[in-house]
């Protein structure tokens, strides 16, 4: 983390915290004051910066709206709230993209995520959110990701799905009778809410998977050393080779409160995609199975299997 210096824009629309608080609009003004100093970036040695958004000295700022104590000075007590809004929000994404981490590197991920929140502050109540704007962040800046920009988007938006599914909204799923009398020419169905289908170029799945068993494998290590006096250097020293690009198609989804990602076949992949946008279940299975390679496959046994399959986890639900 650096200092930053301040914009034209961030100048001129510089907070100053109002001398009384005596309407909603000054309470806002201090919000907004308080928000901006928790959301700065931190320096280089952890510390709150030392001068605000337009120059002026940070503690002359910091003392029109904090009281010192008889231990710390303004500045010390609010340099505290801004060291722990970027621990916390630093130690989530952390935790949340470890595939990110392994793409990039630890280091890079660090000034990646602190880049991103610089330019994409939360916005949101819950920390669940935090990542939800990270996706475009890469796109639009990809030299934090460089060069291996097309793995980490893939890997960002696998990680962001499993955010989605872990505690997105669910909707009643559809039961027999409630398709009993439709014909596959007129029925549509929707997808819930916190399943989501990823076209993705590099297999992200299985990476990810040898990431955690690797990090799981460094705890161990660390707790044996712990107990032993040894140091095992060679298990934290491990690296995940990174995937080869593959065409894989997947459903990242939740199950009796589980979180799961499922392999598809190329046409079931399809026909999920087209019931998403709102085709009908005998259009999105005549086109998938039109636009199929594959050959001497029994497609009727298949679909059903495919939807018997998608009915018992419940994937379905009426459409909005």
């Amino acid at each position: 983390m650096k200092h930053l210096k301040p914009t034209n824009s961030e100048t001129n629309n510089s907070p100053r915290p109002p001398l009384k608080i005596n309407s909603r609009a000054q309470l806002r003004q201090l919000q907004r004051v308080m928000t901006g100093a928790l959301f700065r970036p931190l320096t280089s040695q952890w510390g709150m910066q030392k001068h605000w958004i337009d120059g002026a000295p940070m503690k002359a700022i910091a003392s029109e709206f904090i009281k010192p104590n008889d231990r710390l000075s303004s500045f010390e007590r609010l340099e505290i709230y801004n060291r722990q809004y970027w621990f916390r929000v630093l130690d989530c994404l952390y935790d949340d993209y470890p595939g990110l981490r392994a793409v990039v590197g630890e280091r890079r991920f660090l000034k990646l995520v602190t880049a991103y929140l610089t330019k994409y502050p939360s916005d949101s109540y819950t920390l669940r959110d935090l990542g939800n704007r990270l996706e475009q962040f890469l796109r639009e800046e990809p030299h934090w990701s460089f060069p291996r920009e097309e793995l980490a988007l893939d890997m960002v938006r696998f990680e962001w799905a499993q955010v989605v599914a872990f505690d997105g909204p669910a909707n009643p799923p559809v039961t027999p009778d409630d398709i009993l009398d439709t014909p596959p020419s007129k029925l549509q169905l929707g997808l819930q809410p916190y399943l989501t289908l990823l076209d993705l170029d590099f297999a992200v799945d299985d990476f990810l998977i040898a990431v955690k068993k690797r990090e799981s494998d460094v705890l161990r290590g660390e707790a044996s050393n712990a107990m032993n006096g040894a140091p095992k250097s060679a298990v934290a020293q491990k690296r995940v080779r990174y995937p080869k690009r593959e065409k894989v198609n997947l459903a990242v989804h939740r199950h009796d409160n589980m979180l799961y990602y499922k392999r598809l076949e190329q046409e079931a992949f399809a026909i999920l995609t087209s019931l998403s946008r709102g085709t009908t279940v005998e259009e999105a299975c005549v086109e998938a199975v039109t636009a199929s390679k594959r050959t001497n496959v029994d497609w009727s046994g298949q679909i059903k299997a495919w939807f018997d399959a998608w009915s018992a986890l419940g994937w379905f639900c009426r459409r909005s």
